[in-house]
């Protein structure tokens, strides 16, 4: 047995004693200063802790509890041989030490002085998360130039706080921090006045995807379907050089491409202002050659017009262009029915009815985001209130009013005298609801008959703000991730930039990093343990028989995963020295907080070199389950096994990771997943490796949550499952050091 205690040595000039840590086992006894003082009279010998009088009572406290229960840890888990004085004082001083490089914390460090001289490229992170594409950015440097970061946004508070305690604390960067909900209304606003005024010249996000998910279910109405809007609203005012959108493969094939295909043409209607009006004058010339269809051209001139307007404007030019048809209606509606049926006909009055919803846009925009909110919060899904809620959302939409007002058209059976004046009226109201890219589409046959197309086709050049070549599939595993991860990446670029349609691999698939090179050196934690640093991996012990075989998968590497023999690090090693080239001379050792309190509280920080390596208390049957799964290789080999045995699941999928291939996609749960060579599911820090996360980059707050809580909370293994792949943000970021102007 060993007795930890603490005690208060000789006072100084100022009358503060240093607090002690004292190790006594049978005869040897070992003193070690912790770095901690206080006055004798805010120190409670009997309990061994600091009185509450003392201001820093609470983080002192906190930190001697730490440095105890790590002294034990480490008596218990080392072979008795290793405890030396010499080795024992190591493992606290190499604790205490970095707690007071630690303390020491600025907000804003000054980076190494030779990035002075060299061109800032400046970037913001939408929907930031844990910083998947924050971290990238800033590992990627090429020729002259390297990344700024202004500002990140998300949502939730914890990921505010791993931001903050990465980029401002840790690293010592000023970028700002948004959280905030992108789709509310002062949004905009307030991220321009975080920037205050600075140019931007790349935007990178990953809007949430669970609705466009293959792996899940997919939902009509999902209150996150519609944030790529309210990106592309980022990227109209802040107009960036280049923006890069992430999501998953699923949205493809999301309603049969036409997600995919309206995302493109959304990016393709931002248009330059400052051009602009040469195609309102080029329609005016076109309106002036047209003898047959001009109620139809100032339909398109009424509509292209929306571009260019302030969201005030706008507002009133949609309703001017719908007072505009109902106008026409009217002069039609003598025509085609007598007064009393122009009354009380069903149909004229759904025509008439159609006109004031469209002209109540705003309003009914506004209905229904609320009711989708509803619908999300009450969990409406699978149920007999989900299709009811749908069908309204589906009513209020602009183009359902709009075929409803061509069905009752079709129904009032008019002359064929006056169809054309009826066609008239329904291809304004398609128009008013075409997205820009329609409209250039929709006006191709008269500019066509004018002979046109070479003016046209120079003034939308002029016109379109951004290029984009189609969407593509990145695999992180070209990009040494250990991870078959799979993301679509949309493109933009201004039209003075090049335009970019593919990152290039890193790796060969030869080349890829393996499950076992990037965790075996973490595989020193057993059953519901917590470690705070790392410990000597003994492969010809672990792996008698096929060391030779296991060690041949580590390979030396540079940064991106090239082979690398003769000046490479193995990819543990770059994971525990860091990919941040050195740039940060300033950086922090990595710390832990639970939350915003204990960030602005310097020392309540857990200071350690490793962190979020803590295993989940499994159980007995668990264990048999898993090493049932473990041994089978997969878990629909082992489901007769776990059957006869009396383990069976009602889970829904295991991963046995496999040690010589990658990994395949790290979702948030780590309980779907077996580690390679032990019968337990992985810690946070193991599945930040297959992520491609520095082991320095440290997720705060909650580890995991459950139940409900899942909807609004974002605990550490959800930062790490839904983040980008540094390696795979890092490539990304470094094809566009190498194009930008």
């Amino acid at each position: 047995m060993i007795n930890v205690k603490f005690y208060l040595d000789k006072a100084d000039k100022n009358e503060c004693s240093p607090i002690h840590l004292v190790i006594r086992q049978k005869e040897v006894q070992i003193k070690v200063a912790t770095g901690e003082k206080v006055l004798k009279k805010d120190w409670d010998a009997k309990k061994q802790l600091v009185k509450e009088s003392e201001s820093h009572a609470k983080s002192i406290n906190k930190f001697l509890f730490f440095l105890k229960q790590e002294v034990e840890k480490y008596f218990e888990n080392m072979p008795h041989s290793y405890f030396t004085e010499k080795k024992v004082k190591e493992k606290i001083l190499s604790l205490v030490n970095i707690r007071k490089e630690n303390t020491d914390v600025k907000i804003v460090c000054e980076q190494a002085l030779e990035y002075e001289s060299k061109e800032k490229i400046t970037f913001l992170d939408l929907f930031a998360g844990a910083g998947g594409f924050s971290e990238g950015f800033l590992q990627a440097e090429y020729g002259n130039k390297y990344y700024d970061f202004l500002l990140g946004s998300d949502i939730n508070e914890n990921c505010e706080l791993t931001h903050l305690a990465r980029y401002n604390y840790q690293l010592g960067l000023d970028a700002e921090f948004l959280c905030q909900d992108i789709t509310e209304p002062d949004f905009l606003a307030n991220l321009l006045k975080k920037l205050n005024a600075k140019q931007v010249d790349v935007v990178c996000g990953g809007p949430p995807c669970q609705s466009f998910s293959l792996a899940g279910k997919r939902k009509k109405f999902d209150k996150k379907d519609d944030l790529f809007a309210h990106y592309l609203s980022v990227i109209r005012a802040l107009r960036p050089k280049y923006f890069v959108m992430e999501n998953v493969k699923g949205i493809l094939t999301k309603e049969g491409g036409k997600i995919k295909e309206m995302i493109l043409q959304e990016i393709k209607s931002i248009v330059d202002l400052k051009e602009f009006n040469q195609l309102i004058v080029f329609l005016a010339k076109l309106r002036k050659g047209e003898k047959e269809k001009i109620f139809t051209l100032d339909c398109y001139n009424l509509r292209l017009q929306f571009e260019s307007a302030s969201e005030k404007d706008v507002e009133k030019l949609k309703e001017n262009y719908i007072q505009n048809i109902e106008n026409k209606f009217r002069l039609l509606t003598p025509k085609i029915a007598d007064y009393k049926t122009s009354k009380t006909d069903i149909n004229i009055s759904t025509i008439r009815h159609g006109f004031n919803l469209l002209k109540r846009a705003k309003e009914l925009a506004y209905i229904r985001k609320k009711v989708i909110l509803e619908k999300s919060h009450s969990d409406l899904d699978n149920d007999f209130f989900a299709h009811k809620f749908d069908d309204f959302l589906t009513s209020i939409q602009s183009d359902s009013i709009i075929e409803q007002i061509n069905d009752s058209f079709k129904k009032l059976n008019p002359s064929a005298a006056f169809q054309n004046e009826i066609d008239e009226i329904i291809t304004g109201l398609e128009i008013y609801d075409y997205s820009f890219e329609e409209c250039i589409q929709g006006l191709k046959p008269y500019i066509e008959n004018a002979k046109a197309e070479q003016e046209f086709e120079e003034i939308l050049s002029h016109i379109r703000l951004y290029n984009i070549d189609q969407p593509f599939v990145a695999l992180a595993s070209n990009y040494g991730v250990p991870q078959n991860r799979e993301r679509v990446l949309f493109i933009g670029c201004r039209k003075d930039q090049t335009l970019i349609k593919s990152i290039p691999p890193t790796v060969s698939e030869k080349e890829k990093v393996t499950v076992f090179e990037a965790l075996f050196d973490l595989d020193f934690i057993g059953n519901d343990e917590e470690k705070f640093d790392y410990e000597e991996i003994d492969l010809k012990a672990r792996y008698n028989g096929n060391t030779n075989e296991m060690k041949a998968l580590i390979k030396k590497r540079a940064i991106d995963g090239t082979i690398d023999d003769n000046n490479g690090l193995t990819y543990a090693e770059w994971s525990k020295k860091g990919r941040l080239n050195g740039r940060f001379g300033h950086i922090k050792p990595p710390f832990y907080v639970r939350n915003a309190e204990e960030l602005e509280n310097n020392l309540s920080h857990i200071v350690a070199p490793l962190h979020n390596h803590k295993t989940s208390k499994q159980n007995d049957d668990v264990i048999k389950r898993l090493s049932i799964i473990l041994n089978s290789g997969d878990y629909d080999l082992a489901k007769t096994a776990l059957k006869n045995v009396g383990l069976n699941s009602e889970k829904r999928s295991y991963n046995v990771l496999k040690a010589d291939s990658q990994s395949p996609t790290v979702m948030t749960i780590a309980d779907d997943y077996i580690h390679f060579a032990k019968p337990r599911a992985l810690t946070v820090r193991e599945m930040a490796r297959l992520q491609s996360f520095d082991d320095s980059f440290v997720f705060q707050g909650k580890r995991s949550t459950g139940g409900n809580k899942r909807k609004f909370e974002v605990p550490q293994f959800t930062l790490v499952g839904n983040a980008v792949p540094p390696l795979m943000a890092r490539a990304v970021a470094l094809e566009i050091l190498k194009n930008i102007k």
